[in-house]
């Protein structure tokens, strides 16, 4: 097999991995001998549930965050030149969906390397599959303003895209302010458009319900803490 970049989706949460991951994923890893991670040690730890015949001293790791700049992430696929795989492996779900791997991704293309995404659970396609929103056309925006105003207006412009454009918009939050969204989506929006609160996707845990704005109201789940995604539609 020609020496190849694969993407390679880890687990949402605790969730076994027989329930998400193919078989074939594991071949894969089997082969790879460096890896691009977001966090060392948990990808040590997904590593060794993929097959604890794995012996983790004998592989290379490379961090890959907000401060790793494009010189060092182009050193980190110098093994492609030497005909050997990498593999990129974020913190849940798909490499370069919603991380920094989609910078990995972009210098393997211009150097053309292969790049092989392998099948995985991605939170944000599971909660559109189980949302009953429009899937012919969505957007996801990461993570709202921090700033009161700027995310009340930016919340008035995503509900606008909504009637204007008929597209499902979807967003995040940092897990400890879940709650504190949901309210704001509650006195911001009008009271029929539609919310859907997708939460610990694939996790025993997993919550999923959409209904109109209004009624949320005194129906809130505890979401503190939890990994969550938001999607709002007409």
């Amino acid at each position: 097999m020609q020496a190849s970049l694969f993407l390679i989706p880890v687990t949402l949460g605790d969730t076994p991995h027989h329930k998400v991951l193919p078989e074939y994923n594991r071949e894969i890893i089997l082969q790879i001998k460096h890896f691009i991670v977001e966090n060392v040690r948990t990808a040590r730890r997904f590593l060794k549930k993929t097959d604890p015949s794995i012996v983790i001293d004998e592989l290379t790791f490379y961090e890959l965050n907000k401060h790793t700049s494009p010189e060092q992430v182009s050193g980190y696929l110098s093994p492609l030149s030497r005909g050997e795989h990498v593999g990129v492996i974020s913190e849940a779900g798909c490499p370069a969906i919603a991380d920094p791997g989609a910078d990995v991704v972009a210098i393997a293309q211009k150097k053309k390397y292969p790049v092989v995404p392998l099948v995985g659970p991605s939170s944000l396609l599971l909660a559109l599959m189980a949302s009953g929103f429009n899937g012919q056309s969505f957007a996801f925006h990461g993570y709202l303003p921090i700033d009161p105003t700027e995310r009340v207006q930016m919340i008035k412009k995503l509900e606008g895209r909504i009637y204007s454009e008929n597209q499902t918009q979807l967003f995040i939050e940092t897990p400890y302010r879940n709650n504190k969204l949901i309210e704001e989506l509650i006195r911001t929006c009008r009271p029929s458009t539609k919310l859907c609160i997708a939460s610990d996707i694939t996790c025993e845990e997993e919550y999923i319900q959409t209904r109109p704005v209004k009624d949320w109201t005194n129906k809130i789940p505890d979401l503190n803490k939890k990994p969550t995604i938001f999607l709002v539609y007409k």
